[in-house]
């Protein structure tokens, strides 16, 4: 629950107010908004207490807000076709109504059987990811690691990333930071003003250091690394920097360069960037709800972009596999992905943003919305997996 709202914590107020290659053009775009008489848009950063009108605004314009840098994930060349294909025979009003999404798409053998939106939201527009970003950057760990910048994930961290020798991420391997399990003592306790999160939001940035970086060394240990899982916010920023290091480009240009581009996505993305001027990697892409779906049928397709294989050819299959206890029956945490034990897995961001996978299936569900609360998994939460159930049954009633 609160682990969600922890993610955009680690966003809000170490925000850089410097220029990027956005800012201008989304300075004149806030203007215009301005102009128009909009005056739904947030007067700061903290969305947890942005108005539930203010947030239908705010996520479907999120490179409008004043101080909000960006790069630019750039689209392409002809984009991956998502034909038309026998419309589902449901009504999904009253659903879209209770989980108050702006879009929903569902996609099977890679056709489009559902497509609708609300809230003002459109095909043309982007939406914000919240921490479905971290299985994006997750791909891009797979992405290094095919082009030899990454040699090992049983390599240790500080071999890519040097700042955090002498820590307590001695010893602690890449791929333990991509499972969750470095063992680094970790407090996402929103409420908890002395927890890691609310201290984070504290953190100075340091001339040539990410800001990441300068408060992860500072934790100690509290467990052998490898043995326990702790959803942490702040080990998914480490990876972004890791794969900036090893690269030596942007998280933007690397997604352009390896996904974004040859896979043929639709429109260009937009990915925030924090207090040090690096993508917040456990958080906020902007892209359209059509260009979220094709993200994960390329997962379906194995990571092949372009007529290349973008990640080893194993990648997903460990990727989404559940590697430890997450306290939740038939439920496990990968390589920054929730996974099902049927086999399915799934990206997931607060107020209601998703993408969920089922191989056997060849189902993709993607949808982009503003629930009530940012996190309710009794309620909306609980709601939207008995509704990929029963997608997936009506899917199996077809094939009957």
């Amino acid at each position: 629950m609160r682990k969600w709202i922890a993610a955009w914590m680690l966003v809000g107020s170490s925000m850089a107010l410097n220029a990027s290659p956005v800012m201008a053009q989304a300075a004149d775009q806030q203007s215009q908004i301005a102009q128009q008489g909009d005056t739904d848009m947030p007067k700061d950063l903290n969305v947890l207490f942005w108005s539930q009108v203010v947030r239908d605004q705010a996520f479907q314009a999120m490179e409008h807000l004043p101080n909000v840098p960006m790069n630019i994930i750039k689209a392409g060349g002809t984009p991956y076709p998502l034909p038309a294909g026998e419309p589902l025979a449901i009504n999904v009003d009253a659903y879209m109504a209770n989980q108050r999404h702006a879009g929903l798409i569902i996609l099977v053998d890679g056709k489009v059987r559902l497509e609708k939106y609300a809230l003002g939201f459109s095909a043309d527009k982007r939406w914000t990811s919240f921490s479905v970003a971290k299985s994006f950057t997750s791909t891009l760990v797979g992405a290094a690691v095919k082009d030899g910048y990454i040699r090992s994930l049983d390599d240790d961290v500080t071999q890519y990333i040097p700042a955090l020798k002498g820590s307590a991420y001695d010893g602690v391997s890449v791929r333990q930071v991509l499972t969750m399990s470095s063992g680094v003592r970790w407090n996402e306790d929103y409420e908890d003003p002395k927890s890691d999160v609310a201290q984070f939001n504290l953190q100075q940035a340091v001339a040539g250091e990410d800001v990441t970086v300068t408060y992860m060394k500072k934790l100690p240990r509290a467990a052998k690394p490898g043995t326990v899982w702790n959803y942490n916010t702040g080990e998914t920023n480490l990876i972004g920097v890791l794969v900036s290091s090893a690269t030596g480009k942007t998280l933007a240009d690397y997604l352009t360069e390896k996904v974004w581009k040859p896979y043929g996505m639709e429109m260009d993305a937009m990915w925030m960037l924090g207090a040090s001027g690096h993508e917040v990697s456990g958080c906020c892409i902007s892209a359209s709800l059509r260009d979220y779906a094709r993200l994960g049928q390329f997962t379906l397709g194995g990571g092949v972009a372009g007529g290349k294989q973008v990640v080893p050819d194993n990648w997903f299959s460990e990727a989404v596999t559940g590697y430890y206890n997450i306290g939740v029956p038939d439920r496990g945490y990968g390589y920054q992905w929730w996974t099902y034990a049927d086999g399915s897995y799934a990206a997931q961001g607060i107020f209601g943003q998703g993408i969920f996978i089922d191989p056997k299936r060849k189902l993709v569900i993607a949808s982009n919305g503003n629930w009530p609360k940012a996190t309710d998994h009794e309620g909306v939460g609980e709601q939207r997996q008995q509704f990929y159930k029963f997608i997936q049954a009506t899917l199996d009633a077809e094939a009957r």
